[in-house]
């Protein structure tokens, strides 16, 4: 695994996705710790770093502290509750005003065991959209171009969910070897499950 960034032939930003309460897991997910100490958070900045991918925002609960890398730019949801569309929308709002990236990845934060070759595989992707699939499952993180971004901000495509918005982009699927893409660790139990698998 690379130790450094690596640089894109086409700038490609990212999108953290950790502005929901965490009620499943007891807490907001974004600063639950993995096994080897890392907050959810930590851990999708760095793998995010790796992939080249610049810049970094990370949508986050109103009222909630912690441990935020200095390499992320986090953005308060205006009110706790909100759904994942809304999280998606206030990130994008905030990133599209950088007119220097071409594609964009959308990182959920209970997905933080995913690989940097995925990243990277994704970012090479052309088309609207691109979703990371195992086994032909679909996983996360997925990419957009710019032109979907703006196009979502602008609700030019359909919602309420991004399962919609890919299906009108629309997106292709990816077939990568990372269990990770389907990792969501939204519980406890399902962190533990996929950290021994993953990792042994």
């Amino acid at each position: 695994m690379p130790s450094g960034p690596i640089f894109l032939s086409s700038p490609t930003a990212g999108l953290i996705l950790a502005g929901g309460a965490g009620r499943r897991f007891g807490g907001p997910k974004a600063f639950a710790h993995l096994p080897d100490g890392r907050t959810f958070l930590q851990a999708c900045v760095e793998v995010m770093h790796r992939g080249g991918l610049a810049p970094l925002a990370a949508t986050l609960p109103p009222d909630v502290t912690g441990d935020i890398p200095d390499t992320v730019q986090p953005l308060r949801l205006p009110q706790s509750g909100l759904d994942m569309f809304a999280s998606i929308m206030l990130g994008l709002q905030h990133l599209v005003d950088d007119p220097n990236w071409r594609k964009l990845i959308l990182l959920p934060v209970d997905h933080p065991l995913v690989q940097t070759e995925t990243i990277t595989t994704l970012i090479a992707q052309e088309g609207p959209a691109a979703i990371p699939t195992l086994d032909k499952r679909h996983g996360h993180p997925i990419m957009i171009s710019r032109t979907v971004a703006e196009a979502i901000t602008e609700e030019r495509l359909p919602g309420p969910t991004l399962r919609e918005v890919l299906r009108a982009a629309p997106a292709h699927d990816v077939p990568v070897e990372d269990r990770g893409i389907r990792a969501n660790c939204n519980t406890p139990e399902a962190l533990r499950e996929a950290w021994s698998v993953i990792n042994g």
